[in-house]
């Protein structure tokens, strides 16, 4: 058993039943998301779905769908993946990138390797502690609890742009927005493989059967939420493309997994196969340079480079770009000036 699996494992071992509740015998049919919001104390409905979503919701021992009607008599179980806690970010005097700030919003350039905000194993050290420290009075969404200012997210070993609401009305207008898929959101990623047209990448995205930490893209509406990718070829370097991809919708892992699914995973991408040699040569020197390659970004080759949104006061679009960080930038030269190299080099 890998490292990765044996975490997830002990990740499984670590969960524990909340909520035992047996349905009693007089109960008519009912839908199981609208049955617990009566009988899970603070519980909204989206955050019942998200539980049952996760398989953390038991019907006699078996993870159901939110669809499922409960009947007399079942037993069910409410289990979470950690102890519950308390739901207060503590500030952290954590440095922010930050892109532009006014009275309604903030745009904060994120590092790769920062995490957004406090989950499992990860309740200190993110950008929301940081955000805290920073910032007074940041709103959360219904349903938030613990993300303040947060509209939206990028992935921990993702860079780039991230938009924060600083009240509540801009919170209310910008989550609007992104619901509404009208917030302009452009990434850089480096693919693996000789991508010749630009695309679209369409399908129900949601987590894998095999391993729920992962994305999968699914064709049956009943697996997933709709999820929409345009990308755009920028630069072909034979065994790697640099692309440009515009999100339609903006769902977990989006690119990561639409990428890996038309073959292309993100170069360095572990969760999703891209940290080992997919195209190329058997080349020794070949070999190499794709290892020194992996060794300067250590993470998926994907960066936030665009954002641009109707701001809540002025109400007039406004646009942001942050460039390339450096690893990226390094990995990209060293990819150029490998394939410029003599035929008889590369292999």
């Amino acid at each position: 058993m890998n490292q990765e699996a044996e975490l997830f494992e002990q990740e499984e071992q670590d969960l524990y039943e909340h909520l035992r509740i047996v349905v009693d015998k007089g109960q008519s049919l009912l839908r199981i998301d609208k049955f617990l919001m009566h009988r899970v104390e603070n519980a909204s409905r989206n955050r019942i779905q998200n539980a049952i979503e996760l398989g953390n919701v038991l019907v006699n021992d078996k993870a159901i769908k939110s669809s499922y009607k409960v009947k007399p008599l079942d037993v069910i179980s409410v289990v979470l993946p950690h102890p519950p806690r308390d739901t207060e970010v503590y500030p952290e005097n954590i440095p922010l990138d930050i892109v532009y700030e006014d009275d309604d919003v903030l745009v904060v350039n994120k590092p790769a390797g920062l995490v957004v905000h406090p989950g499992y194993n990860n309740y200190t050290g993110t950008l929301v502690n940081g955000l805290v420290y920073h910032f007074q009075q940041l709103p959360t969404l219904p349903g938030n609890d613990g993300r303040p200012g947060l509209v939206h997210r990028i992935d921990k070993d993702t860079s780039g742009l991230l938009l924060i609401s600083k009240n509540e009305r801009s919170m209310t207008w910008l989550a609007r927005q992104f619901y509404e898929h009208t917030i302009a959101r452009k990434y850089l990623a480096l693919v693996w493989g000789d991508l010749e047209i630009d695309g679209t990448v369409t399908g129900y995205i949601g987590r894998s059967i095999k391993d729920r930490r992962v994305m999968s893209i699914y064709d049956d509406p009943e697996k997933g939420k709709w999820s929409v990718t345009h990308y755009r070829v920028l630069q072909r370097m034979t065994y790697v493309t640099l692309i440009e991809c515009e999100l339609e919708t903006g769902r977990t892992h989006q690119i990561r997994a639409h990428m890996k699914h038309i073959g292309h995973p993100l170069f360095s991408d572990a969760t999703y196969g891209g940290d080992h040699i997919l195209k190329g040569t058997l080349f020794n020197k070949y070999k190499q340079f794709v290892e020194n390659c992996f060794a300067l970004m250590p993470r998926q080759a994907l960066h936030a480079q665009t954002l641009g949104f109707v701001h809540p006061t002025a109400r007039k679009r406004v646009h942001f770009e942050a460039p390339l960080p450096q690893d990226f930038v390094a990995v990209l030269e060293k990819w150029q000036k490998y394939m410029s190299s003599p035929a008889d080099q590369i292999g």
